[in-house]
């Protein structure tokens, strides 16, 4: 017997339409800054266990530019979201440690430069990664299906990501709130469809 094809994925007309997707608040998203409030977010994302990933980097605009990313290494789980820059150096220990354990599973979409970047330029091989788009494919979805459309497809809501914010300097050493909110509810919503999903990581990393 053949299997159902899956639903189709909505279009980017019919995603235009959808009310918007409520992602976290200002209040609700840690800057970490200090080794202390590293400290406090690894504790608090070790004991989730599980939390939305993604990074940030400076965009590049000429063609042999290096942009020196990721800048920015964001983590949510259901309730709040910790967002590291790397310019604060007595962070970056803890963070690798989060990244290469295997006792938080970190879940995205599209991660795979993110992780080559990480690669690059903490020198750490992040572990316990789980790219939620190949869930869609084990569904049947041929195309790639990122955060956009998941939230479509998922809470039939519409995720808002800002082009300003996107191509924003995420180099500076000093974020402003609509970035903060852009880089946390990347991560979040990555959260929220892992969780309606029903998805459980695999053991094998």
């Amino acid at each position: 017997m053949t299997p159902a094809a899956p639903p189709p994925l909505p279009e980017r007309e019919q995603i235009a339409l959808l009310e918007p997707f409520e992602g976290l608040g200002l209040r609700d998203i840690r800057v970490v800054a200090t080794l202390q409030q590293a400290q406090a977010a690894a504790t608090a994302l070790l004991a989730a266990g599980v939390a939305g990933f993604d990074t940030e980097s400076k965009p590049t605009f000429a063609k042999n530019e290096v942009s020196g990313g990721p800048h920015v290494v964001q983590f949510a789980t259901l309730r709040e979201a910790w967002i590291f820059q790397l310019h604060h150096t007595e962070c970056r220990e803890t963070l690798a440690a989060l990244l290469a354990s295997t006792a938080l599973a970190k879940v995205g979409f599209g991660l795979s430069t993110d992780l080559s970047l990480i690669r690059q330029r903490l020198g750490v091989d992040p572990r316990a990664v789980f790219d939620i788009d190949t869930e869609f494919r084990r569904r049947g979805y041929r195309k790639s299906v990122g955060v956009k459309t998941a939230v479509a497809l998922v809470f039939n809501r519409r995720f808002v990501k800002s082009r300003k914010a996107t191509t924003s300097n995420w180099a500076n050493r000093q974020l402003t709130d609509a970035q903060i909110r852009y880089a946390a509810n990347d991560a979040y919503a990555a959260m929220r469809v892992f969780d309606a999903l029903e998805l459980t990581v695999p053991n094998a990393f």
